[in-house]
């Protein structure tokens, strides 16, 4: 798995999961197509690895919002 710490890629990773936390993931892939179309615009390459480890950090992000959720439901939080 060298291609996640290639170019940015840990951060389209790292910035994704809060945005899953506090929205979700169909919020976070958006936000990937919309970098990459961007990257695009500007005279880049549309890079799928870029969208793959941005979608992967959502799927984290939400991994984790419905943990969270699961806690509050069951009364087991805070």
């Amino acid at each position: 798995m060298s291609w996640i710490t290639e170019s940015n890629r840990m951060k389209h990773f790292g910035y994704a999961i809060p945005c899953a936390l506090v929205f979700t993931i169909l919020f976070v892939a958006g936000l990937a197509a919309g970098m990459e179309f961007k990257d695009r615009a500007h005279g880049g390459a549309w890079d799928w690895l870029d969208l793959l480890a941005t979608l992967l950090g959502g799927l984290v992000g939400q991994i984790i919002q419905a943990f969270i959720l699961f806690l509050i439901w069951k009364g087991g939080a805070v």
